[in-house]
């Protein structure tokens, strides 16, 4: 299969009516954590300290000073290499994270497809946890009810659907995380690298029902090495670095920016996967 075959078939968004509310804002933001990283001893070192280890406490700066706004009805891309600050910024605006400094503001009702299964209890049926999803969220019963089949019939993992997702391949995972991320009427949808794994057909259908989303005025935050899908279905991007944003502006202009900055041609290979 090919590169093109395999990346999700997205619609050019240029003409998509952009709503001056902000959906969401980001303001003078850091992020810092601290880390325990453990030096081998040597073995001189671990005959006097009984084979213990030395500890050291590392200061990690994810975020700093991140500023921006995302009007709603936005499709907002988010670039940079690993370890930029991409997943903690998605983190944070979900209220996993806390900010360290700053603000951020987020109007509307939020689903988040984090990573594969994210918010999930292995040990139970995906049936259990599609509920379990549907009230974390906000939903009552009665509107579950009304989606419960829509969302098991978009996952279509057969009769997985009454196993544990211990059980569950990766692509069975995603299939049901990203279903039921997508069926609860978010006002804001935050996407992680989720859609990395599964096969072709459901990609397709999966661009499809973000297709509907985008065209229901949702705003969408997205974080993709795919640099194609993020120009494809971005109305704006911004590019993120050891913590900073470097840009924020036109997808092709950004992307453009980015990849001159890390030194690689747009190639095919370059845009599916950097």
């Amino acid at each position: 299969m090919s590169h093109d075959e395999d990346e999700m078939v997205i619609p050019q968004l240029a003409d998509r009516v952009i709503s001056e509310e902000i959906a969401v804002s980001v303001s003078d933001l850091d992020v810092t954590y601290r880390t325990t990283l453990e030096k081998r001893p040597t073995l001189k070192q671990a005959i006097v300290r009984m084979g213990r280890g030395k500890r050291s406490v590392r200061t990690i700066e994810a975020l700093k000073d991140v500023t921006f706004e995302v009007p709603r009805g936005t499709v907002l891309g988010i670039v940079g290499h690993n370890g930029a600050g991409k997943s903690t910024l998605m983190r944070t605006i979900a209220g996993i994270v806390p900010p360290t400094r700053g603000r951020v503001e987020v109007t509307g009702r939020t689903s988040t497809l984090l990573s594969l299964g994210v918010g999930f209890n292995r040990a139970l049926t995906g049936r259990e946890n599609i509920v379990l999803g549907g009230l974390a969220a906000g939903l009552t019963k009665e509107e579950l009810d009304e989606r419960y089949e829509q969302i098991a019939d978009f996952a279509d993992i057969g009769d997985f659907i009454d196993m544990p997702m211990r059980s569950y391949s990766s692509g069975m995972g995603a299939r049901l995380a990203f279903s039921v991320a997508v069926h609860l009427d978010p006002d804001i949808l935050l996407i992680d690298e989720a859609l990395s794994t599964g096969d072709a057909v459901f990609k397709e259908k999966a661009a499809q029902r973000m297709q509907e989303l985008v065209d229901n005025s949702s705003t969408m935050l997205l974080i993709s090495h795919a640099l194609r899908t993020i120009i494809n279905m971005s109305t704006e991007v911004i590019w993120l670095d050891h913590g900073k944003l470097m840009m924020q502006g036109d997808p092709e202009e950004v992307v453009d920016a980015y990849t001159e900055f890390v030194h690689v041609k747009k190639t095919t290979a370059a845009m599916n996967d950097m």
